[in-house]
């Protein structure tokens, strides 16, 4: 994607993140969230448990990602990450672009590996794109998520050693 910076969240991020995450809780497709979380629930959320916010801009914000350690101790060598896309730049290599990012600054940071814990199985899109990137199904949830228009579904737990 042309243009495209990404960096650090700064405080002022904040409400910007918190309306691109509203829509996509409330939708309940993707993220297994409360999906009245709006507002600044939604980016007190996305900030929570020791996460790193980074964003995604050209010449507005169109996507944030966390990363945060996916366990403590002697499993906190590997990350968890989450990620979200403003509608309007799907399809222009953004979600790629952020994952690339996201893969370099977890090895900055020491992680040696990457997991997703509750990929939801409809989520096709992601699916492709995390397998694309080297990410395997390492684990299946069978009927885990309640989604919205397909009912109980699985969700996937994927991995990637970086």
């Amino acid at each position: 994607m042309a243009d495209l910076t990404l960096r650090a969240a700064v405080p002022s991020d904040a409400n910007t993140v918190a309306a691109l995450l509203s829509p996509v809780f409330a939708a309940g497709e993707t993220y297994a969230v409360d999906p009245s979380t709006t507002g600044k629930a939604a980016s007190d959320y996305w900030w929570s448990g020791g996460r790193s916010v980074f964003v995604a801009e050209t010449d507005r914000l169109i996507g944030s990602y966390y990363i945060r350690p996916n366990g403590e101790g002697r499993a906190a060598h590997v990350c968890n990450c989450g990620y979200v896309t403003d509608p309007e730049a799907r399809g222009q290599g953004m979600a790629t672009a952020m994952l690339a990012h996201s893969q370099d600054i977890a090895r900055q940071m020491g992680y040696r590996a990457m997991q997703f814990n509750f990929v939801i199985a409809t989520n096709t899109g992601a699916i492709g794109l995390w397998e694309r990137h080297g990410f395997a199904t390492v684990g299946r949830l069978p009927g885990a998520y309640d989604h919205p228009k397909h009912g109980y579904v699985d969700a996937l737990v994927m991995f990637k050693t970086l």
